[in-house]
């Protein structure tokens, strides 16, 4: 006998993950979560998923001195930022690169 079993639609994360990228402290942790998988793509994309949350890309590259075709660009899986326009990035975000031991 079959049975036609319907699942739910599945609800899109996009929406409530910028929600909670308002929250600057959520931001920190999903960037350094992130960060510790060691895969730069998805640390572009999360990069992006924060502009996104906190004003959207216009306003960071404007806030960055970045063109924002260019921005878009740089956090695509693909991109390969500078270090002096990631710098600069981070600091529209208001976050800072740090090394620590």
């Amino acid at each position: 006998m079959k049975t036609n079993k319907r699942f739910p639609p599945s609800i899109p994360y996009q929406p409530f993950l910028i929600r909670r990228l308002k929250n600057s402290k959520a931001c920190v942790g999903y960037l350094n979560a992130v960060l510790e998988d060691g895969d730069e793509g998805a640390f572009l994309i999360a990069l992006h998923d924060v502009a996104e949350a906190q004003g959207g890309i216009a306003k960071i590259a404007r806030l960055a001195k970045i063109h924002r075709v260019t921005l878009h660009r740089i956090l695509s899986k693909q991109g390969n930022p500078k270090l002096h326009n990631m710098a600069n990035i981070l600091h529209a975000l208001g976050l800072k690169l740090a090394v620590v031991p």
